[in-house]
């Protein structure tokens, strides 16, 4: 049974937020709107550099935030100042809404945790950004981080655990992550060592059999809204095509997985499709379903938050593999 802190999350917290109420159709169209006209810039809090070594570069146009532990530095992957396992994070958000405090909240606590490199690019979301664009642009971020972790690898030999590079999202950030590590694959490139998804979002056509019982049982997210959203991330793509709905997208080649989700998440069947496509297919997936729980529930301030952490900790920390 879920903790009484995760009852009352779901049972007053949430509702009391607004929750299902932001992801009608009718709300969703006019945060499109809005964004179209005045579109919001992330900022990260004040708070996250008295936790962090925290900095900010440009990257094609895009804020691209580096989170590395306080205190001297271990090697970084290319061979500055950080540690020795880099974590390139997309943030979720439904394609339409920009970082919240609590995916930063999840990053500082995990950065000092392993510790990792967290490196989090605010990707243009919906309608500036469409999955065309976006998936091959951090791809290109996924390939330069693994290339030069590979360069670092070669010049620490016998190092254990040296230049691991994992790539990581929640929500519609898992959906980024796993379209981008299929791009990677198709272009040849190397894999990350891992790919971490919680409670993604991997199939923006919302039409899972499953997922009108769920929706009665999720607070946070509702079907009308999230098809709205996908539709638009897909842009003139079919929301079926695999940069938009990379569960319909081949798994072969890819990293291994680990996958978490919560059982009162209408994205459930997403991942359970997942961990049934990645068993068939022959792909390494560790799979983590928890019983009552909510969408990204890993990030709330609960008690199996804690043990989520603990999960995704040893999932960025893990053996280092080659490839």
């Amino acid at each position: 049974m879920p903790s009484l802190r995760a009852r009352l999350t779901q049972s007053v917290a949430l509702p009391l937020r607004g929750g299902d109420r932001e992801w009608t159709a009718e709300a969703i169209r006019a945060r499109l709107a809005a964004q179209g006209t005045s579109p919001t810039a992330a900022r990260a809090p004040r708070w996250l550099g008295h936790l962090t070594r925290h900095t900010v570069a440009d990257r094609a146009g895009w804020a691209v935030h580096e989170l590395s532990p306080k205190g001297p530095p271990a090697r970084a992957v290319d061979g500055g100042p950080g540690t020795d396992v880099t974590v390139l994070y997309l943030h979720g958000g439904g394609y339409v809404n920009e970082m919240l405090r609590w995916h930063w909240y999840l990053l500082a606590r995990l950065t000092r945790a392993v510790p990792a490199r967290f490196v989090v690019p605010m990707y243009p979301v919906a309608p500036r950004g469409a999955a065309a664009d976006v998936v091959p642009a951090v791809t290109d971020l996924l390939s330069d981080l693994v290339t030069r972790a590979r360069a670092g690898e070669s010049g620490q030999a016998g190092r254990a655990g040296a230049a691991r590079v994992v790539l990581m999202g929640d929500s519609a950030g898992g959906g980024l992550a796993l379209a981008a590590a299929q791009v990677a694959r198709d272009r040849g490139a190397p894999q990350p060592d891992r790919t971490v998804l919680v409670s993604p979002w991997l199939d923006v056509t919302m039409t899972d059999p499953d997922q009108p019982a769920l929706a009665a049982k999720d607070r946070i997210l509702a079907v009308p809204g999230l098809a709205e959203a996908g539709r638009c991330w897909a842009g003139a793509l079919d929301p079926a095509d695999p940069l938009a709905s990379p569960l319909y997208g081949d798994l072969t080649g890819l990293a291994p997985l680990t996958v978490l989700c919560g059982t009162h998440d209408v994205l459930l069947p997403d991942s359970r499709r997942l961990a049934a496509r990645a068993t068939a297919t022959g792909l390494e997936i560790d799979y983590h379903e928890a019983a009552g729980l909510p969408h990204g529930y890993p990030l709330f301030p609960i008690p199996e938050a804690r043990a989520a952490r603990t999960i995704l900790a040893a999932a960025l920390r893990g053996p280092a593999r080659g490839r």
